[in-house]
């Protein structure tokens, strides 16, 4: 009778990375649930079942933790964005998917409170930045060139106008995560895009 396989042991490289994952899990949770100010170290590192040396070798400071986390929301933001505008063709139809794809990602539980609540109030201006164009903004300024432009340079200041429809998107994802219907933000996005591009 052959015998089972001893156990794999896992490489340094991936207790570190399992170890790294169970802290942002765990902050994740507790971001979301009870904010950065009414979350403890303590509490993160027992919820990740891990010590608080685990923590600290791995971030500077409960501030370097939450970064990661709310680095880790944006990109699921952008992940889902990209998933529902890539399927049209017209860049007109991509930035109206787009939209709708934020609206639905932002209303996911606790994503608006730790990227637009929390973030700006816990991280630098640059980082928050940082979070913005990973969630969303470089890929809206992109769909606007490509649908002002449709091949052709673009006369209007593009980077400013991103800058004014981003914010009125990240307003429209805090009324719809309190529990607005999403609906009458898609028809007005819509209203306002067909003002913006020519059909």
């Amino acid at each position: 009778m052959k015998r089972p396989d001893p156990p794999q042991r896992r490489s340094q490289g991936e207790r570190t990375d399992a170890t790294r994952a169970a802290l942002v899990g765990a902050a994740r949770a507790l971001f979301e649930s009870r904010g950065f100010a009414g979350t403890g170290t303590p509490e993160i590192v027992a919820a990740a079942n891990v010590t608080r040396g685990a923590l600290y070798h791995h971030f500077a400071d409960k501030t370097g933790l939450f970064h990661a986390v709310a680095r880790q929301v944006a990109q699921e933001v952008a992940d889902e964005i990209t998933q529902r505008s890539r399927r049209h063709k017209k860049p007109v139809d991509a930035l109206l998917a787009g939209a709708q794809a934020y609206f639905a990602a932002m209303a996911a539980a606790g994503r608006a409170r730790l990227l637009l609540l929390e973030a700006p109030a816990v991280l630098s201006a640059e980082q928050v930045m940082g979070l913005s164009d990973l969630a969303g903004f470089q890929a809206l300024q992109e769909g606007l060139q490509a649908a002002l432009g449709e091949g052709q340079p673009v006369a209007a200041p593009l980077r400013e106008l991103s800058v004014l429809l981003s914010a009125a998107f990240d307003r429209a994802a805090l009324a719809i995560a309190r529990g607005e219907p999403a609906a009458p933000y898609e028809q007005a996005i819509r209203l306002l895009l067909s003002r913006l591009v020519p059909a």
